[in-house]
């Protein structure tokens, strides 16, 4: 039966039994194993029928053994769970790109449900639903006690329907209410931008189409931008991307690697570890890169950070990553259910494991804190222009040193400037990153121009010398 592959790749083995003198107290060993494994199996289906027979109300089958399932699997750790065959249809859905709902990833720590991240243009991120959110309520109904699929099952409903969900927000004195109307979500899983020179690639998730996707939305990027050699760099936003296909991780990140590994998964028995490496070829072109990392960003997202981080390809900015290092696969176990079950721990090209750790940015930036804006205060209480430069004097010269072309360059230049001003408001971590490429590119050019007189003087010599050899 095919794996349905969530985050990875986990190949089946098939066992292989040794015999060597020590068969007999082996075998016996084992048999006692076994004895004991029927007698937990003969004491599940004791329960079983007790529950069947003396619950206070009729119970359904299925739905009981299911949920024994889903217990066992949940004992684990929280990413491994029993798929229903509405879950398994859920959850192909989603890798596909269209679903209905709040548009929220979420997990579960301590009995409560946590926001990992909102996916980007959905009703959840519109109402201000932030990473590492609590929802503790669904219309008023707690949702402690509940698992995780029974909790998402809460948040559930018609497209059009409106929720109240509670949250818990650290930093806030008291839990408040957010009113959500359901829609259906369509990811947009790559958009581009261009600030200035630096183009700007905001990834929300990582499914089926996001390589393919990323691909021709850089080219398109790069052409708005006036060809590669117009552009300073290139900035990765992986910000709230809670993750998703790990083969979708690797086939980004090989996107702007030109070789050595990418990352490396490690399973219960040494046989079952897989590693992937890059292939030639750099979509960015060797441009400089920085990677926008939050709280919000896991999973797949860390395998593409942590790749381009060990590198040294891409600088990293913003605050520590989720630190989810494991990956699961999804196991179909009848026509239409299947199990996730978490197979292995996946390791950065310098062999870290990220798991509950998360990956440290090279430079730390927090997103302030959005401030009320009051419009009458900012507005100017006057129209008229005050001296504010030599410009403005009455009767200044001239500039006729420079050009009207240089003069048009030295204005598109300020306006680049006041462009990133600006975005500073908007998102001030983007801004410090477009920053970061604009100085990388003005270290690059000056240290070219520093290259050329040496090389000219240095071709000079050499010439010379040959000259001088030639009159000997």
């Amino acid at each position: 039966m095919k794996q349905y592959l969530l985050a990875g790749a986990i190949g089946a083995l098939s066992g292989v039994v040794v015999a060597t003198q020590f068969a007999g107290p082996l075998v016996a060993q084992e048999s006692g194993k076994n004895s004991s494994i029927y007698e937990q199996l003969d004491l599940f289906g004791n329960v079983f029928e007790r529950v069947r027979a003396d619950y206070v109300e009729q119970v359904d089958d299925k739905k009981l053994i299911e949920a024994a399932i889903n217990g066992m699997l949940t004992s684990l750790d929280p990413h491994s769970s029993f798929l229903s065959a509405k879950d398994y249809e859920d959850m192909q859905t989603q890798t596909r790109g269209s679903f209905g709902g709040l548009g929220i990833e979420v997990g579960q720590e301590d009995g409560l449900v946590k926001v990992i991240s909102p996916i980007d243009d959905t009703p959840a991120a519109e109402a201000g639903v932030k990473p590492g959110d609590f929802i503790t309520h669904v219309n008023g109904e707690s949702l402690m006690g509940l698992s995780l699929d029974e909790a998402v099952e809460k948040m559930r409903g018609p497209v059009g329907s409106e929720i109240k969900i509670t949250i818990l927000r650290e930093g806030e004195k008291e839990p408040f209410d957010l009113t959500i109307v359901r829609d259906t979500i369509k990811l947009t899983v790559v958009k581009t931008r261009v600030e200035g020179h630096a183009v700007v690639l905001r990834v929300s998730t990582f499914n089926d189409e996001t390589y393919s996707t990323l691909k021709s939305e850089m080219e398109k990027a790069i052409k708005d931008a006036g060809g590669i050699d117009k552009v300073t760099g290139f900035v990765l936003d992986l910000r709230n991307n809670p993750g998703g296909l790990l083969n979708q991780a690797i086939e980004v990140s090989d996107a702007f690697l030109d070789r050595g590994e990418i990352v490396s998964t490690r399973g219960r028995k040494p046989e079952e570890s897989e590693r992937w490496n890059a292939a030639a070829g750099d979509l960015a072109q060797g441009r400089p890169m920085v990677v926008l990392i939050n709280g919000g960003s896991a999973s797949a997202s860390e395998i593409v950070t942590g790749a381009l981080q060990d590198h040294r390809r891409a600088i990293v900015v913003g605050t520590k990553s989720f630190g989810k290092g494991s990956v699961q696969t999804v196991m179909p176990v009848t026509a239409d259910s299947a199990i996730r079950l978490t197979t292995a721990r996946y390791y950065t090209p310098s062999g870290r494991s990220i798991q509950a750790m998360g990956i440290n940015p090279d430079i730390i930036v927090e997103q302030p804190a959005a401030r009320p804006t009051d419009e009458e205060e900012n507005k100017p209480r006057s129209d008229s222009r005050f001296l504010s430069s030599e410009a403005d004097l009455r009767g200044a010269l001239n500039n006729d040193a420079i050009s009207d072309e240089e003069k048009r360059q030295i204005e598109e230049e300020a306006k680049q400037v006041e462009a990133t001003a600006k975005l500073r408001e908007e998102d001030y971590q983007l801004a410090y990153a477009v920053d970061i490429l604009k100085g990388l590119a003005a270290v690059e050019y000056r240290s070219a121009e520093a290259k050329e007189p040496a090389q000219a003087a240095t071709e000079g010599e050499g010439s010379g010398a040959a000259d001088g050899g030639a009159q000997n």
